[in-house]
Formats: C-alpha cells, structure tokens, sequence
C-alpha cells in the first residue's frame, strides 16, 4: 500500500468512528490511583474539566496585556497519544501475570485476577491505541478552539502549518490524526498535508554520543532509583501487594510490582477499565510508585544529570529559530510563512527541552532518601507528561514593535522560570531571548554531545 494510500485509509478510519472514543458513564469509573500513572496515564486527568466535554476550552485562560494583541505563530511540541505497552513492558507484565496465574487458587481479588485474560502481545510493542488517535484528533480541534485565527482552515489550505514527527509509529501517526481533526473540523476532502520525518530533532537522545553513553546505558546514572527500589518505601508496598494477593514476599520484586501498576494503567489509559489490578494499590501506595517513577525521569531526562537537558540544545534552538524567522517577517511587513509548527514526539523528547528551560525545578535534588520531603514538589511526570501532552509558544504582535511570547504546558499558561517581569506568563520576547541568551549563544548539539569534552580553558 503506497503511503498517499495508507494515509487516505487511515483518515478515514478515525473520521468515522465518532468524537467521543468513551461514553460519560464509562468516565465515571475512574480508579483512585488514576492521577498518579506518571508517564502512563490520561491527559484527562491533568485536565479533569475534559471528562466532561473532550472539547472544552477555557480561552479566558489566554490574557494578553493589551486588546491589540494578536497571535503571529504557534509552535507545538506535543507527545504521541496514548499507546500499547512496549515489548518490553509486555515481558514483564507477562511475568507479573504469571505470578497470579500460578498462586494457589483463592477467594477474592487473586480469584478475580486469575479470571482476567492477559491480552497483551510482544507485537503491539507501543502502537498507537484508537484513544491514541483521538488524543491528538481532540487537541487539534481544541487548539483551533483556543487560536482560531493561528490554527485556521485559511492558515492551513494556505500551506502555513508545519508538521515534524519522529519516525515511530506511534508518532506519525499521532501526526495522521492531528492534521485529520483539523480536517474533519474543517471537512477538508480536497487536500492531503504532509509531514517530515526528523529523528535528528524529535528524537535528539538517541544521537547524542555523551548521553547514550554516560546516562543511558550507564547503570551509575540511576543509582537513587535503584537505592529507592530497595527502600523502606517501596519494600513496604511490595509486601502489600503479597498480602493482598497471598503469595511469599520473595515473588513480589520491584519489577512484579511496577508491573502491577501498569497493568492498572494501561487498562485504564486504552479501554477506560478500572480492573481488578488497580485494587492491588492504595492511594500511598500509588505515590510510592509515583515516586519511584520521577525517580527515573528526573535522573535520566530531567535535571540529574547536565547531558539530559542539554541533549535538546538542537530542538531548543529549531523553536528559537522558527520564532525569531517569524519576529523577522512580522517586523518587515510580511506574512508570516509558518504561522504553526506541530512537532511530534516522546516524553524523552519534551522533559529535556522542559528542563533545559527551567521549568519544574524544585530545591531540593530528587534523592532514594527524601521521599518524605518531595510531597509538594513540582516535578511530577504524572503532570507534566501524560499521554498527548504539549509543550506550546505562542508569539504575539502586540503594536508598536512589543512582541510577547506565552507559553503553554498542556493548554495550561505558565511563566517563564527567572523572568522578573511581572507579567511573565507573557512577557516581551526579547525579555525571553536574553533570558536564555546563553543557550542561545551556546548549547551546541554536537559540542555538548561529544563524549570526551576538552573542558580545560584555553
């Protein structure tokens, strides 16, 4: 099937099986543990307003200083949409399952386990689910809400949309149904949008010699998450989940258990299930593995480590260039030429940038031994990165040469990290610029990225 084909195919697939992928009443059913799935879990339940109404938006959220303000340019940094569990999750879940298949036969919660049919296959290896597809079929639609004249029928005939994935299934074709709910909103049948492949920004860590070396493959790197996995906190959570299920400590590891909690997850995440294995967690017991999962997103994409942020310094400076190029145009008299820019990717792909901006950083360094201490901490996975989450600019002409830039983290404004403005959830851009002036005359990829760095001064 050629890939003009492939993608008539697959737009119309999603454009007919309805708006809502979940009834009101399945929505209701939601685990208690649901808020706590870190990487897992629903962009619902970052914005609990869209259970109610997928396509709610709160436009008043969008204050700029002056009525004369108007949005010039949009660039979006969005994940993939909810996904199958990769081959290597499906392994260990298929483990922990195996565990429960062969626990002697009991009443309650095991028997229900044991009557549960484990359906997931080494071949989904993180495919794109349909609530995948309409994630980022509802953002679209949703973000036209919130700028309409940015993300516009106009705009987009106009060829004024820029689509960048990475090559993973799961994100082009998060791109696929991005641009068909643009299409369906609009119902565009004459045209076909394309999209550019670009592993180089949209998956940066895997080309970044210092980091796949010294964080990735590196079992140093993680070594408060392996101190925590060993911890008070976690070993109690392990043995209550033994208690529950009525097995010897010995066969609940830290991996049986994580395995637990995804189970939980993913059932939830794709077929909106609140299934037996979520009755294997309390609300402490959630945090517990809240915890041990930022654990890990702190350490080996967040601030535990230089190379992590700095592995993004070629998407950080693609953003810049594309706002400055619009700036330029803007300032000369020009239309802008690329009013909105949707790149797709991973989680690894927006905490890196997120870090390297400053956002989420807490005072305290996340450690195997402060758990206590992190309850009111900012950097929360579960937050930060669900499924479809998105990472958002926006440029605005506000008259007279006064430029401002927003930004958006899951169509929520934030501000700027540092700025002294009092209005820093939108400042001036050049305020931004030379905010972050030495990333811009810095922050080389293939400087910071090579592994043996000359770091003595010339």
């Amino acid at each position: 099937m050629s890939i003009t084909l492939w993608k008539v195919v697959f737009i119309h697939i999603i454009s007919i099986t309805g708006l809502f992928g979940c009834s009101p009443e399945e929505y209701l059913n939601i685990p208690s543990i649901a808020k706590y799935f870190s990487t897992k879990g629903r962009y619902e339940e970052v914005n609990p307003y869209l259970i109610g109404d997928i396509l709610a938006v709160n436009r008043s959220i969008l204050q700029p200083p002056s009525a004369q303000c108007r949005p010039i340019h949009l660039t979006a940094v969005v994940r993939h949409g909810t996904r199958y569990p990769t081959t290597k999750n499906v392994k260990k879940m298929g483990r922990m399952y195996d565990v429960v298949r062969n626990a002697p036969a009991q009443q309650g919660l095991l028997q229900e386990l044991q009557s549960w049919t484990q359906w997931y296959t080494e071949d989904m290896d993180g495919r794109l689910v349909q609530k995948g597809v309409d994630d980022l079929r509802h953002l679209a639609m949703r973000m036209s809400k919130l700028f309409p004249s940015l993300v516009s029928r106009e705009k987009l005939r106009g060829g004024l949309f820029k689509f960048i994935t990475s090559s993973k299934h799961r994100c082009v074709n998060s791109t696929l149904s991005f641009q068909a709910g643009l299409t369906q909103l609009w119902a565009i049948e004459d045209m076909e949008f394309e999209h550019a492949v670009n592993d180089a920004l949209m998956r940066f860590f895997d080309q970044c010699t210092k980091f796949v070396e010294e964080v990735d493959k590196n079992p140093s790197a993680m070594t408060e998450l392996d101190k925590f996995k060993q911890g008070a906190e976690m070993t109690r959570v392990q043995q209550k989940i033994a208690d529950r299920l009525g097995v010897a400590y010995s066969l609940i590891t830290h991996d049986m258990a994580e395995a637990a909690f995804y189970f939980c997850a993913y059932e939830f995440a794709i077929k909106t299930k609140n299934s037996p294995w979520c009755r294997l967690f309390d609300e402490l017991d959630a945090q517990v593995m809240e915890y041990a999962l930022d654990l890990k997103q702190f350490w080996k994409r967040g601030y535990g480590h230089d190379i992590n942020s700095k592995s993004s310094c070629i998407l950080f400076h693609d953003v810049f260039s594309r706002l400055d190029k619009a700036a330029n145009e803007n300032k000369s008299g020009q239309q802008v030429s690329e009013a909105v820019t949707v790149q797709v990717g991973h989680a690894e792909t927006l905490l890196p940038l997120l870090t390297l901006l400053g956002f989420f950083k807490d005072n305290e360094t996340l450690t195997s031994t402060n758990y206590a201490s992190q309850t009111q901490r900012s950097f929360r996975s579960s937050r930060m990165l669900p499924y479809a989450a998105n990472f958002i600019l926006v440029l605005y002409d506000c008259g007279g040469g006064d430029l401002r830039l927003q930004p958006l983290l899951n169509e929520k404004p934030m501000a700027f990290p540092g700025l002294t403005e009092q209005e820093s959830s939108m400042p001036l851009y050049q305020s931004v610029r030379d905010h972050y002036s030495h990333l811009l005359q810095g922050c080389d990829f293939e400087t910071e990225c090579q592994l043996f760095r000359n770091t003595v001064d010339v």
